[in-house]
């Protein structure tokens, strides 16, 4: 028997906020740095050591003392040091240390001359350089960081170049966010395996590769992945086994439809559902709900709105469970290249590329279009009935 739904359709940002409202926190862990890449800070770190920790020659030359090394003077060579431990040698006016990049700098020395501007002769280095000031190519200690200076906020993805911060300050391990794990369920009894026969009235199912792709461009942990047939007692089994992870992903039947039987399923198994319909174009039927600890989402089975309902619903949510401070996409203010004229009832997100400036829909914008939105490298949300005029400027919604 169906079982019909009276919830009724909200607005997108209502929907945004109740979904988000339901994410559970999780609780952080500790990983190596060389297993940190793209996982969120869950805490504030401040540094503990200067950057640089000493100061040090910013080139291959000799240390001196600036006031003492005028063009054509001659500076006996009284040591050498090499990068590394430092030697802890000194110098004073007409003396000159054979130095080289990222040596710690002797003490009395406050100024590197290059070795381009230098003339060894047996003890004795010959300057050629016309002009010499005080501190040159010398990298002074903390002039990059200072003690106590914050280097992570909480809730920072730790990209490349913050793992190596990180390390510079010898730390080793770093508290993130856990990473969600992710189950995806794709339905429907027309869709065949990418490499299998098609028969006549299939086609290639394909929304399980592209949510696959997005689960882990979001930083999450792909756990399952299954396709079901419009089958109910099959279609049950496969949302128990989901649901067991935090955020399990339907793709296809949340309509109306007489073999769309998501909805049911899910009252089968126990979850609740909190909302059913959305006003936004492409994505209308898009579900939420939760069991246990496990947030659904139901994603209408057209490629497009699987996109777009995974990129403005379910993304946010998984980044918000992994402990991200910035869960929106990017976005940018560009020119746009032509007139376009939103929905009569619903925001529509148009599919659109982004080159020199200036935007401009690409392809066919029907939900089922995915030519056009493998184009696509931004986002154009228009409001219901509103109209927008070639060359006004806009913001776009960046795909990575």
């Amino acid at each position: 028997m169906r079982v019909e739904y009276c919830l009724r359709v909200i607005s997108e940002e209502e929907a945004l906020e109740k979904i988000l409202s339901a994410v559970p926190s999780s609780p952080p862990t500790e990983v190596f740095l060389g297993d940190a890449l793209d996982r969120f800070a869950a805490a504030d770190l401040f540094a503990t050591i200067p950057i640089p920790p000493f100061d040090n020659s910013a080139m291959d030359g000799y240390a001196v003392v600036a006031e003492s090394a005028t063009k054509d003077t001659r500076l006996k060579i009284v040591g050498e040091q090499p990068a590394g431990i430092s030697k802890n040698l000194s110098l004073s006016a007409g003396q000159a240390v054979r130095i080289f990049t990222g040596a710690p700098m002797p003490k009395g020395a406050d100024t590197v001359v290059m070795q381009e501007e230098t003339q060894r002769e047996g003890d004795f280095v010959l300057v050629r350089t016309k002009q010499i000031s005080e501190g040159d190519f010398v990298r002074q200690a903390g002039a990059d960081l200072a003690i106590g200076q914050q280097i992570i906020k909480r809730g920072d993805r730790l990209r490349a170049t913050a793992l190596a911060l990180l390390a510079s300050q010898g730390i080793r391990s770093v508290t993130v966010g856990k990473r969600a794990q992710v189950a995806i369920v794709t339905t429907g009894d027309e869709l065949v395996a990418p490499g299998k026969k098609l028969r006549a009235g299939q086609i290639f199912e394909s929304n399980g590769v592209m949510l696959a792709a997005l689960v882990v461009k979001a930083d999450a942990k792909l756990s399952m992945r299954r396709h079901c047939r419009d089958n109910f007692d099959d279609l049950c089994e496969a949302l128990r086994d989901a649901t067991q992870y935090d955020a399990a992903i339907i793709s296809g039947g949340v309509s109306v439809g007489e073999r769309d039987f998501v909805r049911e399923a899910l009252q089968e198994i126990g979850a609740e559902i909190d909302l059913w319909r959305v006003a936004v174009k492409p994505g209308k039927p898009f579900l939420f709900g939760k069991r246990d600890q496990c947030r659904i989402f139901g994603l209408p089975g057209n490629p497009v709105s699987t996109f777009v309902t995974f990129l403005i619903f379910v993304r946010p949510v998984l980044l918000q469970m992994m402990g991200a401070a910035e869960i929106g996409l990017p976005r940018a203010r560009v020119r746009l290249g032509h007139e376009i004229s939103g929905d009569e009832t619903r925001p529509h997100y148009f599919r659109g590329e982004l080159k020199d400036g200036q935007f401009k829909v690409v392809g066919r914008q029907e939900s089922h279009a995915l030519f056009g939105l493998a184009r696509a490298n931004a986002l154009l949300r228009v409001k219901a009935q509103e109209k927008l005029d070639a060359g006004s400027e806009v913001e776009v919604l960046l795909l990575d």
